[in-house]
């Protein structure tokens, strides 16, 4: 199998999981700034799971445009992080639909820990077959730290939830606002 069809299956699929998400939302019932303004958690949720999954996807790209053979590791460590992405609709609305209660919200978090390690894993699969390029490898060391560090946040926003859903929300804002930073804290070998 081809890239090509690699990379368009999981776009399909990160289409299809950007659509579930967006059919969720509901529009208010009337024209009224009250039903609006009971809308805005569930919007903002939408947002916030909209931005993770764009992130996601552009590093997918960013990282498929690596491989240097398609074999089964990267099918399955791809559909792996295929799966978990695909729960993200699931815990979106649940959370919307309870109102950011604390079990909600660790369930939030722990897909996306699951999401965060499915793609550290896919990362190490792909950078496996750049072990003898020096340069490359520098460059996948240095992106695995960002990986693990956000995976190991996402992770700990699970038991947080339940002592502070506001704290686990600054977890899930942060993640995002890292990979728009610049990467020179990941320098430091």
């Amino acid at each position: 199998m081809g890239l090509g069809r690699v990379e368009a299956f999981s776009d399909g699929v990160i289409a299809v999981i950007v659509t579930i998400m967006v059919l969720e939302l509901k529009p208010p019932a009337s024209g009224e700034w009250t039903a609006l303004a009971a809308h805005q958690l569930p919007l903002l949720n939408y947002a916030l799971s909209f931005i993770v999954i764009a992130i996601m996807w552009v590093n997918h790209r960013t990282t498929l445009g690596l491989v240097r053979h398609v074999n089964s590791h990267v099918l399955w460590a791809n559909n792996n992080l295929l799966f978990w992405m695909s729960l993200i609709p699931l815990a979106t609305a649940y959370m919307g639909q309870t109102k950011a209660a604390p079990l909600s919200v660790a369930g939030y978090g722990g897909v996306l820990a699951a999401t965060a390690a499915a793609f550290t894993l896919l990362r190490f699969v792909i950078a496996d077959q750049h072990k003898a390029d020096e340069s490359l490898a520098r460059r996948h060391q240095r992106i695995h730290r960002k990986n693990i560090f956000g995976t190991l946040l996402y992770t700990a926003s699970v038991p947080l939830a339940f002592v502070s859903v506001r704290a686990s929300f600054f977890v899930f804002i942060l993640i995002p606002a890292l990979y728009f930073l610049p990467e020179r804290w990941l320098e430091s070998e």
